[in-house]
């Protein structure tokens, strides 16, 4: 299992990214994935997670709104798309599976398993 996330950069404040992330070794039918993200001085938290087998999607609210996840089956690719970023939004974001589990609330609740490596996200102008 092999999850490669991309995307990352410096945006102001209000703008948009949008963060991809490529599985490999595995296919995006079944497992829960998602993105989570880990800021300095905090806890790793999830940010929004998709069940690959009914697209069933979960988000906290701190997310509601701004962050849409996605999938490119074609492609065995996951997004997030991030919208209104704030500073608060800065922190390494990774993407996250749990072969195992194909709920979106509970690979969000409980966490993943296999983690891809992380992605900076600055925000600030």
């Amino acid at each position: 299992v092999q999850l490669q996330a991309s995307g990352g950069g410096l945006v102001q404040p209000g703008e948009s990214l949008t963060l991809s992330c490529a599985a490999s070794g595995f296919t995006l039918n079944r497992p829960a994935i998602g993105w989570f993200r880990e800021a300095p001085g905090k806890e790793r938290e999830a940010v929004s997670c998709l069940s690959t087998n009914n697209d069933i999607t979960y988000y906290p609210d701190f997310v509601k709104g701004r962050f849409t996840i996605s999938r490119d089956k074609s492609k065995n690719t996951v997004y997030l798309q991030m919208n209104n970023l704030r500073p608060e939004d800065t922190a390494v974001y990774y993407c996250a599976t749990d072969l195992g589990q194909a709920s979106s609330y509970a690979l969000c609740h409980r966490g993943p398993k296999e983690w891809g490596q992380g992605t900076q996200v600055t925000v600030s102008s």
